[in-house]
C-alpha cells in the first residue's frame, strides 16, 4: 500500500486510507552529512545585511554570501518534482529549520492584483500540495475569481527554496472534515470564532470564543471535545504546473532546477520537463 503524508502539529503522520506517494528513497545528491550542512549554514549566518540610513531611506547596501555544500541539477534530481520535494522536506525537518511547513501563498484578484500571506503546509499527495483555511478569507475570495496560487517556502537555515505555480481545487467535505478533527479543540473553536479577514471591533473575538464555548460545551483548553467542521472551513489543494528547487550558491549564482509539467499530462500522473536555469 502507498502512503501519502500529512503534516499535523509539525510532525509527519502517515495516514491509510488516503495514500498515493511513496516514502521517497535520497537521490545521489541527498546523501551528504548533515553535519556538514549545518556547520556550514551556522557560519553563513553569523553575518547579516549592513545599511545606510538616513532621515528619509534605508538602503540595504550588502547581503551575507550563501555556501551551501551540495549542488542540484537536471541530472541528480527526482523525476518527479513531487518526490524531491519529499526528500527536501524530510531534509529540512532533520536538519532543524525552524518552522519546514511554512509557506507564502500568493493569489490575485480576477484583475491581477496580488496578495501574498503565510500559511501552514499541510499535505502533499499525489495532486499536490494542500493547506487549510476559511472559504470566506480574502486569500479564498481570490481563488474562487482566479482559481491559480503561487507557493513558495523559504528554509533560510539551509539555504533553500522552493517554488510552486498552480491551478487550485476545494478538497471534499469529507478530506476537510478528517483533518480538521486532528486539530485541536482551541483550534477548531477558532476556526468557528474568526470572520477571517473581516473588519471587527476590540472584544469580538473574545465574545464570539464565549459563545462558542458555551454552545458546544467545550473550553478551548480541554484536551477533547466535539466542535464540527463549519460549513465555511475547508481545505484547497494547489495542483502544481511549474515547480522549482533553488539552493543558494556563492557570488548569486545559485542551483535552479525547475520542472515544467508536460501539457495534456494528466493530474494524477503527470510527466515532467525538467531545465537548468540560469541564476
Amino acid at each position: 500500500m502507498t502512503t501519502v503524508f500529512m503534516l499535523l502539529a509539525r510532525t509527519i503522520t502517515f495516514i491509510t486510507p488516503h495514500t498515493f506517494i511513496p516514502k521517497a528513497s535520497s537521490s545521489s545528491f541527498c546523501t551528504s552529512s548533515l553535519t556538514s550542512i549545518n556547520s556550514s549554514f551556522s557560519r553563513s549566518f553569523m553575518s547579516s545585511v549592513s545599511v545606510s540610513e538616513s532621515a528619509d531611506r534605508l538602503q540595504v547596501q550588502g547581503h551575507l554570501q550563501y555556501d551551501t555544500p551540495d549542488h542540484i541539477t537536471p541530472s541528480n534530481v527526482h523525476s518527479s518534482p513531487l518526490e524531491q520535494f519529499h526528500i527536501w522536506f524530510n531534509e529540512a525537518r532533520k536538519a532543524n529549520v525552524h518552522e519546514p511547513d511554512a509557506m507564502s501563498l500568493s493569489t490575485a484578484t480576477a484583475s491581477g492584483i496580488p496578495s501574498s500571506r503565510m500559511v501552514l503546509f499541510k499535505q502533499l499527495d499525489k495532486r499536490g500540495f494542500v493547506f487549510y483555511t476559511n472559504y470566506t478569507s480574502r486569500k479564498s475570495r481570490e481563488l474562487e475569481e482566479n482559481p491559480q496560487a503561487a507557493l513558495l517556502f523559504f528554509w533560510r537555515e539551509m539555504s533553500r527554496q522552493v517554488r510552486v505555480l498552480g491551478r487550485v481545487e476545494k478538497l471534499s467535505k469529507e478530506e476537510s472534515e478528517e483533518y480538521f478533527q486532528t486539530r485541536p479543540v482551541g483550534t477548531r473553536l477558532g476556526a468557528w470564532a474568526s470572520h477571517q479577514s473581516s473588519v471587527i471591533g476590540e472584544d469580538d473575538l473574545a465574545n464570539r470564543l464565549t459563545e462558542l464555548q458555551q454552545r458546544f460545551g467545550v473550553q478551548a483548553s480541554d484536551k477533547e471535545g466535539n466542535v464540527p467542521l463549519p460549513d465555511f472551513w475547508g481545505g484547497w489543494r494547489v495542483i502544481p504546473s511549474e515547480v522549482e528547487f533553488w539552493l543558494g550558491k556563492p557570488s548569486r549564482l545559485h542551483d535552479r532546477v525547475r520542472y515544467l509539467r508536460v501539457e495534456g499530462s494528466p493530474d494524477d500522473q503527470p510527466q515532467w520537463r525538467i531545465d537548468r536555469l540560469s541564476p
